[in-house]
């Protein structure tokens, strides 16, 4: 890929068609959204798309304060820890990683060295070892240079189990196996590197695999790879303040309510091809539900003028913000990648016929209204979101708009199943598991409902051994490709007892985890078609969940600030662009 020969645009194009997601109709009432843009994800492979400064973006200025309004608190800040939506977007503003993407904001990404000076070089073209050089220039906050090391060291610590909470790609490819603490213990070792991790100079860092893994530098971007000093290194205490290598440094975390980044005079734009550093500071204020962020921005006084509410548009207050002439130019829309499922616990419900007759049951048209409507949803029949380089749509159980309760009684075979489906016990998913139980008690089902706590939901549903039939499941992959969604949800080789990856739908075929052994060892732009066609047979051979819907980002910004654009990877707001208008 890095080391591919450069064609007339100098990129590796890999194009996706983001079609029209499944009877996807906006209301009359509601702002377009348009679910059927053309996404396309691209490898650069001239050095120069790397190297900053980043393009000035029209009409933008430097000074004063974006404030970010967001319900809830960010979990971690510790690059290594890293992996919630609103964390991968605020550590873009003070952890560089060693690649990143270019976004326009319209579904368009090229994957660029951010930290490094391309996307990696595929040294022996068998996506088995990859090289990394690092970029003159960039510096830790305190002015220190970054180094190779600084990125091997950073890698290392994610290997210690007692930092937990980040991505697990990198660690379990070098390690050749999920269990990856088995094979490196940075506790005791926290001067030596894992398997397959080399430093040959102060520049250059190698990651050598057992397997091929052609998609590194995709998982390069994400913020696992960010430097740490090793001697700064305060272990979980990290997680407070992390040394900056972006354009801000956390100067104040109040915690839980409220964290503080102000420009970091160490980091040069002309090392970087993504960030601007406008804005002199950026404060995430925690607390306001959503109801509160919306009519705070709506009526746009004193600093809300330059804020952005984080979790979006209170379905309450849709009316009223559509039908705001003023209000058109302030509302930031786009479709996401954020995938939404009915998780079927497969250890449980093993019989194909039942989760089946659950994919016939569901009324997405109800479940979409339930929402608020297309302005926050789009319903969807596959595992990949159609933001994904080489979907296909299909489905696989046609029920109509509104299911089809008769063929799931068919499946039944006239029996009453009983399942317990457990949610997070907040507003929203309330709502939708309600939706669900009558959906499925239509069907011949009975539904008992089970609310977790928000905040332990994930931990408790990916325990091996919970109790739970079903759950409200999502989620948002780590670059644009098959291989970030299926084989991690799907692979029934991740299942741990008790924090398993595998998606908490606990399938476990071996022909299917064969499947994406061969998927994954193709050359990236070959992997597009291949996962679109294990897509449909999972479903089709295995049903082991219900698709439901894709979210839409539907938000609010003040009046004064501007350059907020909805991420392309992770639909959620972005601020490399972010500027206060004077």
């Amino acid at each position: 890929m890095g080391s591919r020969p450069l064609t007339a645009v100098a990129l590796l194009t890999l194009v996706a068609a983001l079609g029209a997601c499944t009877n996807n109709k906006k209301g009359e009432d509601e702002p377009g959204v348009d679910t059927n843009r053309q996404a396309s994800g691209a490898i650069a492979t001239d050095p120069k798309d790397s190297t900053g400064p980043a393009p000035e973006v029209p009409g933008a200025a430097k000074g004063g304060t974006v404030t970010v309004i967001r319900q809830t608190k960010i979990s971690h800040l510790d690059p290594q820890r890293v992996y919630s939506f609103v964390g991968l977007n605020a550590s873009q503003l003070y952890a560089r990683r060693l690649t990143t993407f270019k976004d326009d904001g319209q579904g368009h990404v090229t994957l660029v060295g951010d930290l490094a000076t391309t996307p990696g070089t595929d040294v022996n073209k068998d996506c088995k070892t990859w090289q990394f050089t690092v970029k003159d220039g960039v510096k830790f906050e305190d002015g220190t240079r970054i180094t190779a090391t600084d990125i091997a060291y950073g890698i290392a610590r994610s290997f210690d189990l007692s930092l937990t909470g980040g991505p697990t790609y990198i660690q379990e490819w070098l390690a050749g196996t999920p269990q990856f603490d088995t094979k490196f213990d940075f506790k005791n070792n926290k001067t030596a590197l894992p398997p397959g991790l080399s430093v040959p100079d102060d520049k250059t860092l190698r990651l050598s695999f057992a397997k091929p893994h052609c998609d590194l530098p995709f998982a390069a971007s994400l913020p696992a790879t960010a430097p740490v000093p090793a001697a700064k290194d305060t272990g979980t205490q990290y997680d407070s303040k992390p040394v900056a290598s972006g354009p801000y440094k956390i100067t104040k975390n109040e915690a839980g309510t409220q964290i503080t980044m102000e420009r970091n005079t160490a980091w040069d734009p002309v090392t970087d091809a993504v960030r601007h550093q406008y804005p002199d500071s950026f404060v995430w204020s925690f607390g306001p539900d959503p109801v509160t962020q919306t009519n705070r921005i709506i009526a746009d006084g004193g600093a809300d003028q330059t804020a952005v509410s984080w979790n979006g548009v209170d379905p309450s207050l849709v009316s009223k913000v559509v039908g705001d002439a003023s209000l058109k130019d302030r509302i930031i829309q786009a479709p996401t990648p954020q995938h939404f499922t009915l998780t079927i616990n497969n250890q449980r419900v093993t019989d194909l016929k039942v989760r089946q007759a659950l994919n016939y049951a569901i009324d997405r048209d109800g479940l979409i209204k339930t929402l608020g409507g297309a302005t926050f949803a789009a319903p969807v029949t596959t595992l990949m979101p159609p933001a994904t380089i080489g979907w296909k749509n299909y489905d696989a159980y046609p029920a109509g708009r509104s299911g089809d309760p008769d063929k799931a009684k068919q499946l039944l075979g006239g029996a009453t199943k009983e399942l317990v489906l457990a949610f997070p016990d907040d507003a929203t998913n309330q709502a939708v598991s309600t939706h669900l139980k009558g959906n499925l008690e239509k069907a011949g089902f009975k539904i008992t409902l089970k609310a977790i706590p928000a905040d332990s939901f994930l931990d408790e549903t990916k325990k091996q051994d919970n109790p739970w039939d079903m759950y409200i499941g999502s989620w948002g992959a780590d670059w644009p490709s098959g291989a970030a969604i299926l084989p991690v949800l799907y692979d029934g080789r991740a299942i741990k007892d008790d924090g398993s990856n595998n998606g908490a739908s606990y399938l476990n075929a071996p022909a299917l985890n064969a499947e994406f052994d061969r998927i994954l060892a193709l050359p990236t732009e070959q992997q597009g078609t291949e996962w679109a066609k294990l897509d449909e047979k999972i479903m089709r051979d295995y049903a082991p969940v219900v698709p439901l819907y894709v979210q839409v980002m539907f938000t609010l910004r003040g009046s004064k600030v501007d350059g907020v654009f909805v991420d392309s990877i992770f639909g959620s707001p972005a601020f490399v662009n972010a500027y206060v208008k004077h």
